[in-house]
């Protein structure tokens, strides 16, 4: 058997830019200030849109929550790292390739020789998008608590982490717990995402889990969605009051808006911006970047949830589960739009998302 082995640099991505040289110079001196850990697979979807059971063709992306969100932080121009085992197969090859496409520094994510890539298929329908998984025993469930022992890790800023992680093994629900208990990253923020997944176990068997976990980190990000079906609770301060331990409690209400809930300071909410939606998958993962970007940055909570909600928008647009994050130009500009302004915004002539397509009689 051959041992497991350190992932090499993939080659470039044609359809992406990779990083530029001073960049990944910057990453390797200095270390990164966001780590994300977590699996990601190939996605299949069917090309054009529609049933799965009727495609006849399928398109070939890569997703996963903790990578999305890396990929999203490094557009928005942090050194981010993204920590994880793929398959020594072709899926593997291409998840590298397009994760280390965008920015994000994979020299920390393992190949395995012995277990696949995850894979997971797209259904689109009329009620919503399903998604069906095949990533029982792949090479990411493999993951164990040691990882976060790296001395590449030291000095990291900002851990995130998801539920997910901790639903794919008893060794991956390890490696969460003790991110969360043991502290090994003493220097980082650690944030959690909720992100409970109905296919990978049960509200029944993840409530009680899932709470603990989210009540011991610093920031929590949560669907009201997602909390009602896991907790019973159906506002943001339920929410609140359930999880007294982070600093920060982020509930997201769908297209309603954001509620920012500090401990010991005032809540604050930032409506939800309006936005054509082709597909939902993945825009809380980019909201999620935008958001911790903001606390990066020193952002207030206002700000942190508008910079959320303006990575989200072009992802909500896209079939794919990631979209660009907008230019830090663009999005400071939106940023500092007085509230009423913020609550009329057309993100098309914002220039934040592209004119729509129309036929020739304007159609």
């Amino acid at each position: 058997m051959t041992a497991d082995r350190p992932a090499p640099a993939p080659p470039a991505d044609r359809s992406a830019p990779a990083p530029s040289a001073d960049r990944s110079a910057e990453q390797s001196s200095v270390g990164p200030e966001v780590v994300t850990v977590g699996e990601s697979m190939v996605v299949l979807s069917p090309d054009p849109t529609g049933p799965l059971d009727r495609a006849d063709r399928l398109g070939v992306s890569v997703g996963g929550a903790e990578s999305n969100v890396a990929s999203a932080l490094a557009g928005l121009g942090h050194r981010t790292a993204w920590v994880s085992r793929v398959g020594d197969d072709p899926f593997g090859r291409r998840v590298l390739r397009h994760v280390a496409a965008t920015g994000v520094d994979t020299r920390l994510v393992t190949v395995d020789p012995t277990a696949p890539t995850g894979v997971y298929l797209k259904d689109p329908t009329p009620g919503g998008t399903a998604v069906h998984y095949y990533r029982s025993g792949s090479a990411a469930s493999r993951l164990d608590p040691q990882v976060l022992d790296d001395p590449a890790l030291a000095g990291t800023r900002l851990l995130h982490l998801s539920g997910i992680t901790a639903a794919l093994s008893p060794s991956c629900a390890a490696l969460v717990r003790r991110a969360l208990t043991d502290r090994p990253l003493p220097a980082a923020r650690i944030t959690f995402d909720v992100n409970h997944r109905a296919r990978l176990w049960s509200a029944e068997t993840a409530a009680p889990v899932l709470r603990g976990l989210a009540d011991a980190a610093d920031v929590v990000l949560v669907g009201l969605d997602e909390a009602r079906a896991l907790w019973g609770v159906t506002a943001p301060d339920a929410v609140r009051d359930l999880l007294p331990g982070p600093e920060l409690v982020v509930v997201k209400d769908a297209d309603v808006g954001v509620t920012a809930l500090p401990r010991g300071g005032p809540d604050v909410f930032v409506p939800a911006l309006r936005v054509p939606v082709h597909e939902p998958v993945g825009a809380g993962d980019a909201f999620a970047a935008g958001c911790l970007s903001g606390l990066l940055r020193g952002l207030d909570l206002e700000h942190c949830l508008r910079l959320g909600h303006l990575c989200a928008a072009p992802a909500l647009t896209v079939a794919g589960d990631t979209a660009p994050p907008p230019r830090r130009a663009l999005a400071d500009r939106l940023l500092a739009l007085p509230a009423g302004d913020w609550a009329r915004l057309d993100l098309v002539d914002a220039g934040l998302l592209p004119t729509p397509a129309t036929g020739r009689n304007g159609r």
